[in-house]
Formats: C-alpha cells, structure tokens, sequence
C-alpha cells in the first residue's frame, strides 16, 4: 500500500510505443500519479524496477521476447514486488486467467477509458486490486480440467473459519473493504485482519486469486 504522502510511482510496460506513450502522458497528467518509467518488453522490466521502484506496473500481456505473464510472474516472486495491473483486449487473448495467477492485482481492458484507468491504478496502490466479476467468470470458461480445480479450491476453503469464508466470497464479488465492513457490520479493522488470515491461510498473494479461487470452488 502506497503511502498517502507520496505519489504513486508506474511503469508503464507495452511493446506499442503509441499505447506506451498515449498511457505515459494520461497518467502523468493525473494528480497524484507519476510515470517513472516505460518499456518495450517484459525483459526490461527488472532493471526497470530495481531503478525507479514503482508501486504499480501497467503490463501489456503479448510482446515479443518476454510476455506479461512470466514477467509479472518473475516480478511477483520478487521480494517488496510491485502490483500489476495486466492489459489486454480480452477478446483476443484468453492468457488473462494465467497472468492473475501469475501474481497480477487484476486486468484492464485496452479500451478503458482514461479516468477509469487513473482510478484503477489508484485503487490498486491503495490495495484494493481491480476485480470484474463478470469477466472473472467468463475467463473461468477457458480454464482446463475445471473438475479438479473445483475440488482444490473447495479444499482450501475449508481451511477458513466462517468469518474468513464470508470475507472471502465477499471479496470475490469485487466488494471493497468499506463495503464488506458496511455490509457484516465489522470494523475496516477487523475486515482488513480478515482478508489477511485468508491469504496466509490460503497461501495467496492477493485480493484478485482469493477471487479465482471462490470462483474454482463455484464453478
């Protein structure tokens, strides 16, 4: 979580220089947001990073020597990592489900509108990752051997107390941490502890695979 003192440092990952550029000046027109960086390729980013330290990375999926999933997943596996938000154009690229498992904090469409992007990154540096149930449950479709997965992820959910599962299912419909609190009658406090013991237990990194998983064990 960014601290609220400073800007919110992104670089900005795509292998269409227009795209790189056009997304470039939209956030560093934003308040409160700073571009520190952009790359062409996946493999530019670890050098990107441990130069300029962003809080949050924009990754374009397909490009041409090192694709977004295994960079953000070799970025993930990083200590102090930063978050990633995937882009795609969904339609054309059914890698999203694999990218969010990388590691990412969720996806935007390349055709977002601009405002929408400038508060999905600050959203994700206030760490409340961008989920879209609805697209979540259409990339479900294209998951192989769903049998299996369904009853992996029913496993792990049993590891959690009630509270925690409540929590869990709430984060999986995209509920904030202020609407979960609102909605259970709990403290931001308590819900925040709440989705902490989830990732411990569960052994995930973030909102956006508690999310797959709910949907693994309904699917």
């Amino acid at each position: 979580m960014v601290d609220v003192s400073e800007p919110i440092r992104v670089l900005v990952v795509d292998d269409d220089a227009l795209v790189r550029g056009a997304l470039a000046m939209m956030l560093d027109g934003a308040e409160g947001i700073r571009v520190v960086g952009e790359a062409g390729d996946g493999d530019e980013v670890p050098g990107l990073v441990d130069a300029h330290a962003p809080h949050v990375v924009l990754m374009d999926l397909r490009m041409p020597r090192i694709g977004g999933i295994t960079a953000t997943r070799r970025l993930r596996e990083r200590a102090h990592a930063p978050d990633v938000v995937v882009l795609t154009t969904f339609d054309s690229d059914e890698n999203v489900l694999r990218a969010l498992r990388a590691g990412a904090s969720g996806f935007l469409l390349k055709d977002t509108p601009p405002p929408r992007i400038v508060e999905a990154v600050r959203r994700v540096a206030a760490g409340d990752p961008i989920l879209s149930p609805t697209v979540t449950r259409r990339l479900m479709d294209h998951a192989s051997d769903r049998a299996t997965s369904r009853e992996r992820a029913r496993t792990a959910l049993r590891r959690l107390s009630d509270r925690e599962h409540e929590v869990a299912v709430a984060v999986a419909r995209g509920r904030s941490n202020a609407e979960i609190a609102a909605d259970a009658l709990m403290s931001l406090a308590t819900v925040k502890a709440h989705v902490s013991h989830v990732l411990t237990k569960l052994g995930l990194d973030n909102r956006t695979q508690i999310a797959l998983l709910v949907h693994d064990a309904d699917s």
